[in-house]
């Protein structure tokens, strides 16, 4: 009797895997080939970075697999960005950045932390991942050219930071010796005529300190007027950039203006891909989060997740909202259901508008569904 074997076998080959727990001076490798394999560590200097490649192939010797052997490897967002991914896939390594703030982690108020350990334990999360256990969110990355047309939008965040911060100091200085000015044009006139509060003139030390705050006042306001030029150019270029379709598209209701609509179209609509109204409800963190064990039963606020500054903008979106669209469907859901309550029960619920409009705005973006009752500029005009 003959016995027919098959040569064909569904079992993987070997997949190296790589975790980096990267730091300021120095990164940990930590490299293995599955659960029973030990951790091979190493370390190189941050500026040496280039060094990757000979790691790899080193380790690739140490565990005896073949040279085409796949890689996979991960790391924790931070302050290091994208650059690293994007290095490591142009090595043909499979690369994921985790979000450190999904990492589950011991609840013991006393453990045992350094950059070693936390390799050693990445390097393990990632072989659970690869096996169909995930235990993290993975960023998405966007390309190098969505990253970087973001770079305008955050610029002008900073500079509106940095001009709130300086008024806040001058008026602070100000108010320290009993002055009240306005910060308006000629205001080094009206401090050199001001008098505190005992009839004095402002002292000459302060009047040079606050003469150096209005220059770098004067030099953010400059800042913020030359992006808001490069905004609108952009805008009304004759050939506007694809990715500023969205853009355009919320530029057309009521209620959205130039900012918004920019702020939304680039940092999101451009480069983001939601497969469902949940992962759009779930990006900005505006989805709540009930606690319920047994007969208990708690909600604990919103998640919070996803960038804050977003979320604080579809939060005032939601207000605007309120005000220019009264006749949408989205208005007279929050009037009916929120309107006749205090102020808190209003802010409690344009929480809520805000994570409704958001879905909407998602809807109208990118399948072209105009919000229920929701008014066009075009149309208004």
């Amino acid at each position: 009797m003959t016995t027919t074997r098959s040569e064909e076998c569904n079992a993987e080959g070997p997949t190296l895997y790589l975790a980096l727990e990267l730091s300021a001076r120095s990164w940990k490798l930590a490299f293995t080939t599955g659960p029973g394999a030990r951790v091979r560590l190493r370390t190189i200097h941050a500026e040496a970075w280039d060094k990757i490649r000979d790691e790899v192939v080193r380790a690739k010797t140490h565990f005896r697999v073949p040279s085409d052997t796949p890689v996979r490897s991960c790391y924790e967002a931070g302050r290091d960005g994208f650059w690293i991914h994007r290095y490591l896939t142009s090595l043909g390594v499979t690369n994921v950045v985790v979000d450190s703030a999904s990492i589950e982690t011991p609840r013991r108020p006393r453990r045992a932390k350094t950059d070693r350990l936390d390799a050693l334990r990445l390097v393990g999360l990632l072989m659970r991942a690869h096996g169909g256990d995930p235990t993290w969110r993975v960023v998405r990355i966007p390309d190098a050219a969505d990253e970087d047309r973001r770079q305008a939008v955050r610029e002008r965040r900073t500079a509106q930071h940095d001009r709130t911060a300086v008024r806040n100091r001058i008026r602070g200085l100000l108010v320290a010796q009993g002055v009240r000015l306005t910060l308006r044009a000629g205001f080094l006139a009206r401090l050199e005529a001001a008098r505190c509060w005992d009839g004095t003139a402002v002292g000459p030390e302060l009047r040079a300190r606050l003469g150096r705050e209005w220059a770098q006042l004067q030099a953010i306001e400059a800042r913020l007027t030359g992006l808001e030029q490069a905004r609108h150019q952009a805008l009304r270029a004759a050939t506007p950039a694809p990715a500023l379709a969205s853009v355009q598209r919320l530029r057309q209701l009521c209620g959205i203006g130039e900012p918004g609509a920019w702020t939304l179209g680039v940092e999101v609509f451009a480069w983001r891909h939601f497969a469902n109204r949940r992962e759009a409800g779930g990006f900005l963190g505006l989805t709540p989060t009930p606690s319920a064990s047994g007969t208990l039963r708690r909600e604990q606020g919103i998640s919070k997740v996803g960038p804050p500054a977003l979320r604080a903008l579809i939060v005032q979106l939601a207000w605007q909202w309120r005000r220019r669209q009264p006749l949408s469907a989205l208005t007279r859901w929050y009037e009916q259901r929120f309107g006749s309550g205090g102020p808190r029960a209003r802010r409690i619920g344009i929480i809520a508008l805000a994570r409704r409009l958001w879905i909407a705005l998602w809807r109208y973006v990118t399948q072209g569904i105009v919000p229920a009752g929701a008014q066009l500029k075009a149309a208004s005009a």
